[in-house]
């Protein structure tokens, strides 16, 4: 299950969609936030249904490290990304590039399909400076790729028996087509400036994913990296717009939150699991975040899934 961050709901869809609209494209400041993202249990990528599926939607200016795919089956869905606006309908995509600032707008419902690849599968295929990119245009693959994709997420939605080789086969089969038709292999430097730029504190996002287990203080990170505590709290601040301490507990309640939804294990033990020093310290983050205890809401999630 994926973690939504920073989701808004439309109290005034036009008002709101007008105001945003307003702001991007007129070139207006918009903070922007860094989206933390964990794959499926039982695969090397995350896929799901698009939470704004239910229409009233916007997310607001954000950005990650991985690859994103939208496919479009039923709908339509707005996208910035960068300085340009996509509108997509049913039967098309979108790629989204690691570290490419985007927002999202779904005024009514819609089902679309989301794939978020970690950039490091494309190792083999990088261009430069640890990068690939792919460009926004249609091509002649556009129908091929919606195929495979619904082909994947009916196979992962089934979960029969060898599931997981049918789902890794077909995605494979997807990133083939992506980095033969897709990617682009002549970068422009203000292409690579704007990745370089976030991918100064992607490299430290990923040190504190890969270590959010651990006591991880602004200064013991800062020292890994060679920066003064000062001015990684500035760099937290101005690219996730979010200081580290917040950060930091936002990490461990994905992860914790994944395991509450996927496991029956003690809150004591989960919450030692992700770096919480005690379940009430867990109970509280969580309850802060999610408005209730995660006793509570392990309760409300099973209850709905045998409604």
């Amino acid at each position: 299950m994926k973690v939504s961050m920073g989701v808004k709901l439309l109290a005034n869809e036009e008002d709101r969609w007008y105001s945003f609209h307003k702001q991007w494209v007129g070139g207006e400041t918009m903070e922007y936030s860094h989206e933390i993202i964990l794959p499926n249990e039982d695969l090397p990528f995350k896929m799901f249904i698009f939470e704004g599926k239910d229409g009233k939607y916007v997310r607001d200016k954000h950005w990650h490290n991985e690859i994103e795919i939208f496919a479009v089956f039923d709908g339509e869905v707005h996208f910035f990304v960068n300085e340009e606006e996509y509108f997509l309908e049913t039967g098309e995509f979108l790629l989204i590039n690691s570290n490419e600032v985007h927002a999202i707008f779904s005024p009514k419902k819609n089902k679309t399909i989301v794939i978020q690849i970690p950039i490091s599968i494309f190792e083999h295929y990088y261009t430069s400076e640890s990068f690939i990119s792919f460009t926004h245009m249609s091509s002649s693959e556009n129908t091929k790729i919606m195929e495979l994709i619904a082909d994947m997420y009916t196979t992962y939605l089934k979960k029969e028996f060898g599931y997981e080789f049918c789902v890794r086969s077909i995605f494979y089969n997807i990133l083939s087509i992506l980095v033969k038709h897709y990617r682009i292999t002549r970068v422009s430097p203000e292409l690579l400036r704007r990745y370089k730029k976030l991918n100064r504190l992607t490299d430290i996002t990923n040190y504190i994913i890969e270590n959010y287990q651990k006591e991880l203080s602004l200064e013991s990170l800062a020292e890994v990296f060679g920066y003064s505590p000062t001015y990684l709290s500035k760099m937290f601040l101005k690219y996730a717009n979010i200081n580290y301490r917040e950060y930091l507990q936002n990490v461990r309640l994905s992860h914790a939150y994944q395991e509450l939804m996927e496991s029956d294990h003690m809150l004591s033990s989960i919450a030692v699991n992700h770096g919480f020093a005690n379940s009430k310290a867990f109970a509280k983050a969580f309850k802060k975040k999610y408005g209730v205890l995660p006793s509570e809401y392990r309760k409300q999630n099973k209850e709905l899934e045998h409604s």
